[in-house]
């Protein structure tokens, strides 16, 4: 009798080991593309959408654009506060500038790459690259001012005036210079390229990107940018939400 049961026993005990074989089989197909899901995890990051070549571009004029931002509501309260912390700010400000929209931005991708073949197309935006190349460089010699000035422990009034109307000047040209870029330049240079070109250029931006900054040169400017806003009181959107009209 002892010996049956046993018998018994261990026969249960290995189709309830067989069930759960079974069911985690089961479970682990059932992740999409028939993946376990530890494959799944692994390849989430391989799954994710590509960023297009001239998505790419757009979303760097994002992070130039808070910058600017940084610039105008700055600008608007250094008549009262030129504490060091501000300087500090804008200093890091003006450096990300540099480094991310005037020597890779700038000087490695639309220097480089689309406003050569944007006139080389010819056309209505052909005539744009040589002037945008001109406000290059003198947006560098405002951001190399900007960065100049920041660096002095205190700044005197005509110091603040200068620094005022300097990232004023450099903030009005680059809205023109960035809209035109999005609107005009980069669709000219997209319809400039064939397909297949135009994803190989997307696959050497990413490249140049990594050689640059040693990693995803994007996110460390949005974090960066993130950190700057934080530390002037920007962060907070809902700031910026207009008030309705008067008279409503």
């Amino acid at each position: 009798m002892d010996v049956e049961r046993r018998h018994l026993l261990t026969g249960l005990g290995l189709v309830g080991a067989g069930v759960l074989v079974n069911s985690c089989s089961t479970v682990e197909e059932s992740q999409p593309g028939g993946e376990s899901s530890s494959e799944t995890k692994k390849n989430q990051g391989r799954n994710q959408p590509e960023v297009t070549a001239t998505e790419d571009l757009m979303r760097e004029h994002g992070v130039l654009r808070r910058a600017l931002l940084v610039y105008t509501e700055t600008a608007a309260r250094l008549d009262e506060d030129t504490s060091l912390s501000v300087l500090e700010s804008l200093q890091k400000t003006a450096q990300l500038f540099h480094t991310f929209g005037e020597e890779y931005h700038e000087k490695k991708l639309e220097e480089t790459y689309i406003f050569p073949a944007v006139k080389s197309a010819g056309g209505p935006a052909a005539g744009y690259p040589d002037i945008l190349i001109a406000q290059h460089q003198r947006g560098r010699e405002i951001t190399d001012y900007i960065l100049s000035v920041t660096q002095k422990a205190k700044l005197g009034g005509s110091d603040v005036e200068s620094l005022k109307r300097a990232m004023e000047h450099l903030v009005l040209m680059y809205r023109n210079h960035a809209a035109r870029e999005d609107t005009i330049v980069f669709p000219a240079w997209k319809l400039a390229l064939p397909p297949d070109q135009l994803d190989e250029m997307g696959e050497r931006f990413e490249e140049i990107e990594q050689a640059q900054f040693g990693a995803d040169g994007y996110e460390d400017a949005v974090q960066t940018m993130g950190h700057i806003e934080a530390a002037l009181g920007y962060s907070d959107i809902s700031q910026f939400t207009a008030p309705a009209p008067s008279g409503t």
